[in-house]
């Protein structure tokens, strides 16, 4: 009977195991559940500055891709989770990164997305810190939603907004390249 109770919880375990990946000190779930879509873990990757793990970031998407292109263009529900690592990443620093990251995304050109960034960088205006947890979720038909910690915070319209918001992480002038490539599933 011991035996039979030692194998249950070391398969109980096993499973609690494979059900994550850990990302530096940061652990992201290989499957969720946003907008009623089962998304899967497409390859996570961190955001590291002079040495320094700031955020790991995930992409979940309904089928794998390693195509930044199609990943953009495409019209279905998908997400991106950033499981902030260090104490360096301040409300003050996610706003400005945000701000930059659109920019480039657009080429300088964010005049018809302005209203809906602003709308967007209203949901950093909470303290950040070490080990809080933002869900963004493109969910088709609807919009982008912002998660932060389990708690939503809003939805912002438009397919472009998610193209534009998705491209800071997946374009060609990525918040990192190490972290598009893992998002992508390439190292």
């Amino acid at each position: 009977m011991k035996k039979y109770f030692l194998f249950i919880v070391a398969f109980i375990s096993l499973t609690t195991i494979t059900a994550q990946i850990r990302v530096g000190k940061a652990v992201l779930p290989y499957e969720e559940n946003f907008g009623g879509t089962d998304l899967k873990l497409n390859g996570a990757g961190m955001r590291e500055m002079l040495w320094i793990d700031l955020y790991a970031g995930g992409l979940y998407l309904q089928n794998k891709s390693k195509d930044p292109r199609a990943i953009l263009d495409a019209d279905e529900t998908m997400a991106i989770k950033l499981n902030i690592v260090s104490g360096f990443v301040t409300q003050k620093k996610m706003i400005k990164a945000v701000r930059d990251g659109f920019y480039k995304a657009t080429f300088g050109n964010t005049k018809a997305l302005d209203k809906r960034i602003n709308e967007f960088i209203k949901f950093f205006s909470e303290p950040i810190v070490k080990n809080d947890v933002f869900d963004i979720i493109y969910i088709k038909d609807k919009g982008v939603k912002a998660i932060k910690n389990g708690k939503e915070l809003g939805i912002i319209e438009g397919r472009d907004f998610k193209y534009a918001l998705f491209k800071i992480w997946l374009g060609d002038e990525p918040a990192s390249e190490e972290i598009k490539n893992g998002m992508l599933g390439l190292q």
